[in-house]
């Protein structure tokens, strides 16, 4: 027999009753204020009404008759909100406020009521949030006034209907938890749908599904506004020439992702030919022009003296009363604390104008200018660069004057000539995905560019330890004195012979390398007289530890440790014999000085290794540095992400490639038998020599008696 399914009565009678005829009820569950907002709620209540009744119960007297008086168990917040209205005089006492009459000798009691109502109280899902802003919108309402309307901040906002504007299918996954809400966030820093939903099928097959790996996929091809270009350019410029910017509302992103790379790279060439130009106006014979210039570009180059202009009185009492300033304003306020805005804006402008003193523009000779040129470009921040004062080889000649009508000079010159402005962009093909699961060679190129690196954190490292380099300079000395090996040139026939890198990685002139040599380098020429005659004086008053670094300084320039393509034809290229014989004496000036690649700064990125390399050999990196597990989370990928999360699994492991390494020559066979720990002779470094071959020993002549006399 089927049971009888019980019929509602009734829902409960609605009554308007006046607000002084309510009292909220001590069985009102919610009894902690904190987090309660009454005074948003009376002002949406003031706006808009009151959207939900109260819910209450008469109030009896002794003898069980009503009293008139309504309690109010459920709807605590809302009377509260009303009775602030009225306290502030925007409702009457008497207005009517809808409310649900509970019967007062209903079997329900008043606390279930008010905890029912709380209970079942279910918080708006996000995505309806969303969509509800993006009708408001639609309907004409800004922002700002949404913001305002539901108590939170624009930025709210702008993330909410950010998120409103992913693509429709992902919304739908969205609203059957088939994606967290980090995730959709992450989606929201594309705009094209298409695109998002490649990403979303390519996630679903691969295990990292992480919001950053989401960002990465969609930013693919976009430059960071904080890359040194749109620094140069500016955002702002960039965007008013027509460049769309791609921005994460959601996390902090730097400025975001520049869509369009030659726009910004036409932008930050014809913002460095302005410059450039205005350069050249100075008189200079030339400029050259570029965003980069690779490490060594002034090699061969003579550099003019200039000076830097004295400050008269007065500026130098401004220059002191600024200092004097700072230290005052960073001493009082040293505890670490946020400083005062005020406080702020002042330091900034000290520090501006302080800098304005120490940065004036030096002066040169006229007669100088007009034989030299000035490199222009921008450094890795974006600033303007701007290196003056270099004069080429073939400038070096007196530059006839000019004469007039009358065949009387008129004076050198200071026009400088059209500017030959060189304006080179980086970049370089993506290799090839090659597929083989074979293990190849590493490439000709990258092994030049790699060891570019190696030769020049050698040489650093070579001029911080005065006793291997003297070891060295003595040993080409001997080779020289008793192996009778060809030199050429020079007073003493000894050279060091400076070694350009024409392969080079991009990132060569930004190394730890590469700046430290630098710095050591214009701190000598500081010092160094340019005359000849003063020079040779300098040096004899130079104390012996000054000699020595100076010395070591000097030799470090002719190392040369890079790996080349031999020259199997006999030209004038390096044998395969004499390549060996480089890299070896190499490898033992870098054991002589402790030379570790990582420790000196590099590191494996995509555009240094991981994208020049095969697939097996990415996977052979992992798996040295992580082991096989972290291999095989990556060995599905394709090669593009693969090398991309390579190089952040390898971030900090300190894994280098094979021409990198210090090698381990305890088990050479080159030697002929194994190593017994003191130095052969014929392995002692030998960087200074060319590329032409020593003379063989005598007959009869000892390696290791020679070894011993040298040392």
């Amino acid at each position: 027999m089927a049971t009888a399914v019980q019929k509602i009565a009734s829902l409960g009678e609605r009554r308007d009753i006046p607000f002084n005829k309510l009292i909220l009820s001590q069985a009102n569950v919610r009894k902690t204020k904190a987090g309660v907002s009454i005074p948003e709620l009376a002002e949406d209540i003031g706006h808009r009404g009151l959207l939900q009744n109260l819910n209450v119960r008469p109030v009896l007297d002794g003898e069980g008759v009503e009293t008139g008086i309504f309690e109010v168990p459920a709807g605590g917040r809302r009377f509260r909100a009303l009775e602030l209205l009225v306290k502030v005089k925007r409702l009457a006492k008497t207005a009517p406020v809808p409310c649900n009459v509970r019967d007062a000798g209903s079997a329900i009691p008043a606390e279930e009521d008010s905890l029912a109502e709380n209970v079942h109280r279910e918080a708006l899902h996000p995505l309806d949030q969303f969509k509800a802003f993006q009708a408001l919108i639609e309907r004409g309402m800004g922002e700002e006034d949404i913001a305002a309307r539901f108590y939170v901040t624009p930025a709210v906002v702008r993330q909410r209907l950010r998120l409103a504007s992913v693509a429709p299918a992902l919304l739908d996954v969205y609203a059957e938890d088939g994606i967290a809400l980090d995730q959709l966030m992450a989606f929201t820093v594309s705009h094209d749908h298409a695109r998002q939903m490649e990403v979303w099928e390519t996630i679903q097959r691969s295990y990292s599904r992480q919001p950053y790996e989401i960002r990465r996929m969609l930013t693919e091809g976009a430059v960071r506004a904080s890359d040194r270009r749109a620094q140069f350019v500016g955002v702002e410029a960039y965007e008013a020439a027509g460049g769309a910017t791609l921005r994460d509302l959601f996390q902090a992103d730097d400025g975001g992702w520049l869509q369009d790379p030659a726009l910004l790279d036409t932008l930050a060439t014809a913002k460095l030919g302005a410059a450039a130009e205005e350069i050249a106006a100075e008189g200079w014979r030339w400029i050259d022009a570029a965003l980069d210039f690779p490490y060594g570009h002034t090699t061969g180059l003579r550099r003019i003296s200039c000076e830097r202009p004295e400050l008269s009185a007065d500026e130098q009492a401004a220059y002191e009363a600024l200092t004097e300033e700072l230290d005052r304003l960073y001493a009082e306020h040293e505890d670490g604390e946020d400083l005062p805005e005020a406080v702020d804006l002042r330091l900034e402008e000290i520090e501006t104008a302080i800098a304005a003193f120490q940065n004036r523009p030096t002066l040169y000779d006229r007669a100088e200018i007009v034989r030299a040129g000035a490199f222009v470009s921008i450094d890795s921040s974006g600033r303007l660069t701007v290196e003056r004062g270099y004069v080429r080889p073939e400038d070096e000649a007196p530059i006839e004057p000019r004469t007039d009508g009358d065949g009387e000079a008129e004076g050198t010159t200071t026009t400088s000539e059209p500017m030959r402005a060189v304006i080179t962009i980086g970049g370089k093909p993506e290799p090839e995905d090659d597929e083989d699961d074979v293990v190849k060679p590493l490439p000709e190129r990258l092994v030049s560019e790699l060891t570019a690196h190696r030769t020049l954190a050698l040489r650093d490292a070579l001029a911080g330890n005065p006793h291997v380099a003297i070891t060295a300079l003595l040993h080409k000395l001997v080779l020289d004195t008793f192996h009778r090996t060809s030199s050429s040139g020079g007073c003493l026939e000894v050279s060091v012979r400076h070694v350009f890198f024409s392969v080079q990685a991009a990132d060569l002139k930004d190394s730890t390398s590469a700046k430290s040599v630098a710095e050591r380098q214009e701190g000598w020429e500081a010092d160094i007289p340019q005359d000849e005659d003063a020079l040779w004086n300098w040096l004899v008053d130079l104390d012996d530890a000054s000699r020595t670094a100076l010395l070591a300084h000097c030799v470090s320039y002719g190392v040369n440790a890079l790996s080349e393509k031999v020259d199997r034809y006999g030209g004038s290229g390096i044998s395969q014999h004499g390549l060996e014989r480089r890299l070896k004496q190499a490898d033992r000036i870098a054991r002589a000085v402790g030379l570790d690649m990582a420790e000196a700064g590099w590191r494996p990125t995509v555009d240094n290794y991981l994208s020049r390399v095969t697939k097996p050999r990415i996977l052979e990196a992992v798996r040295e540095a992580k082991g096989d597990a972290s291999a095989q989370l990556i060995d599905h990928l394709k090669k593009g992400d693969m090398a991309k999360e390579a190089e952040r699994l390898l971030t900090d492991t300190g894994w280098l490639p094979e021409p990198l390494r210090l090698a381990d020559l305890a088990d050479d066979p080159a030697t002929g038998a194994e190593s017994d720990g003191e130095d052969d002779g014929a392995e002692l470094p030998d960087f200074l020599s060319t590329d032409e071959e020593s003379e063989p020993l005598a007959d009869g002549e000892d390696d290791e008696r020679h070894l011993v006399a040298a040392e």
